[in-house]
């Protein structure tokens, strides 16, 4: 288990030991732990934490939610992070809990957003648990932002491409996008609707200003969130344009290898009817007989093809 603590007392800043924290007055103590064992689920509850905050910081799996607890609240929040994940699980989760002066943060994988505001505690911009929960909030939504766009932009270029003609190529690359923004969405929604809920819970620890960031949190989540519904959607299309120009190319090479086989099948038979090794083949003793064969086959060939072209068989 690792970690940092920070307390904000009269405008300074400190970082003393985890275990020192505890007993420390400030108008903000901000405990964090990094950890997926159960010794932290034994170190929250000997910090005075209920079982419950306790369970809810330290479970295996989570889901953005805000519940009000006694005079505080359990914040569950998803961002990026550094380690690779997986399709289903692309954002890694954060689990507060604020009550008073004092909020307790556990990660089990590396949290992007922790760094800059961690900087924004040291340099005495945040003072208290409203405004620490608000800048990650915000700090959240700005680094997924232009994930979420990055994504658009994936689609505007397979979009292009499919009108280039390269539509084999395009397959995998809508179907990673369109995985991507499935567990991106699965997150962002219920991460809007904890925001929100944050924003509106009673409570002298969130100022007035804490609560307007939250919502503008709330509201870039929730339009990151409508983004990739339209990006699922949009590659659902191309998708299945995809689909409909594979089967396209399959038909229009089927319909090429089926007038081919049409050109040559009495070109073939002729062929092997004179090809017989039997007595009795007409001009065989004729030194004029093979040029003649040649141009007939290829006046026939040459018919066959003339009427496939003026029957508009062949694929644009």
């Amino acid at each position: 288990m690792s970690g940092f603590a920070y307390v904000v007392r009269d405008g300074k800043v400190s970082s003393p030991e985890i275990k020192q924290a505890l007993g420390q007055p400030g108008s903000l103590v901000w405990i964090h732990l990094t950890t997926s064992d159960d010794h932290a689920k034994a170190w929250l509850g000997g910090a005075g934490l209920s079982p419950y905050v306790t369970e809810a910081l330290t479970a295996a799996e989570t889901r953005p939610r805000c519940d009000p607890v006694e005079d505080g609240a359990v914040i569950n929040l998803r961002g990026l992070s550094t380690d690779e994940m997986t399709a289903s699980d692309p954002l890694a989760s954060i689990r507060m809990y604020a009550a008073g002066g004092r909020v307790f943060s556990v990660t089990r994988k590396p949290f992007s957003a922790l760094a800059p505001v961690q900087k924004r505690v040291e340099s005495g911009q945040i003072l208290d648990p409203g405004d620490l929960i608000a800048a990650l909030a915000q700090e959240i939504t700005e680094e997924l932002d232009p994930v979420v766009a990055e994504l658009g932009d994936s689609l505007d270029d397979c979009e292009e491409q499919i009108a280039a003609h390269q539509a084999f190529e395009l397959r995998r690359k809508v179907n990673a996008t369109r995985s991507t923004a499935i567990g991106y969405r699965r997150f962002l929604y219920p991460q809007r609707i904890a925001l929100e809920k944050l924003a509106a819970l009673p409570g002298d620890w969130l100022r007035d200003d804490d609560r307007l960031h939250l919502n503008s949190a709330a509201d870039r989540a929730a339009r990151m969130a409508e983004e990739l519904e339209s990006i699922r959607e949009r590659s659902a299309l191309i998708h299945e344009t995809l689909t409909d120009l594979r089967a396209e190319q399959i038909d229009q090479r089927s319909l090429i290898i089926a007038v081919a086989a049409m050109v040559f099948l009495p070109l073939t038979f002729i062929t092997g009817l004179l090809g017989m090794n039997v007595a009795g083949i007409p001009f065989a003793h004729s030194p004029w007989a093979f040029w003649g064969v040649f141009w007939f086959c290829v006046a026939i060939a040459v018919a066959i093809t003339g009427y496939f072209v003026q029957r508009h068989w062949f694929p644009k």
